[in-house]
């Protein structure tokens, strides 16, 4: 987990780099570390001897962050919906949910082992920033 903190960092930084805006910057910064914490916890199930793997590219038209994980894998098809009636006073869940709401695209790909996640957020083509 104490890396968790260092990769949020260099999310939000590469995002204001990138010249995304304050809440811009805080949703993509917000996004990789659930999805970082998600890694560690639930994928390698908090094992030290597991690791995780960040990779972070601005291409010029996106950042694409991808985490990879060491552990069983996940099916986002059977994770519970966080806004339903039984799961709203719910401590947990909401990970996913929040990762999705803030960036464009989310992907998930089974590695057998481990889950492979990657988040894009698009950038504004330069013309449309001023």
């Amino acid at each position: 987990m104490d890396s968790v903190h260092d990769v949020e960092a260099a999310a939000e930084k590469l995002a204001a780099q990138a010249g995304l805006d304050e809440d811009e910057c805080f949703h993509v910064a917000m996004a990789v570390r659930e999805a970082t914490v998600n890694a560690v916890l639930h994928g390698n199930e908090y094992n030290p001897a597991k690791l995780i793997d960040v990779c972070m590219e601005n291409t010029g038209e996106a950042l694409v962050f991808v985490i990879t994980d060491q552990g069983k894998g996940v099916d986002p098809e059977e994770l519970p919906d966080p806004l339903a009636p039984e799961n709203l006073l719910r401590g947990s869940g909401r990970g996913i949910f929040l990762i999705r709401s803030f960036m464009d695209e989310v992907r998930f790909k089974q590695l057998h082992p481990g889950t492979e996640l990657t988040l894009v957020k698009r950038l504004a083509p330069a013309e449309e920033k001023t």
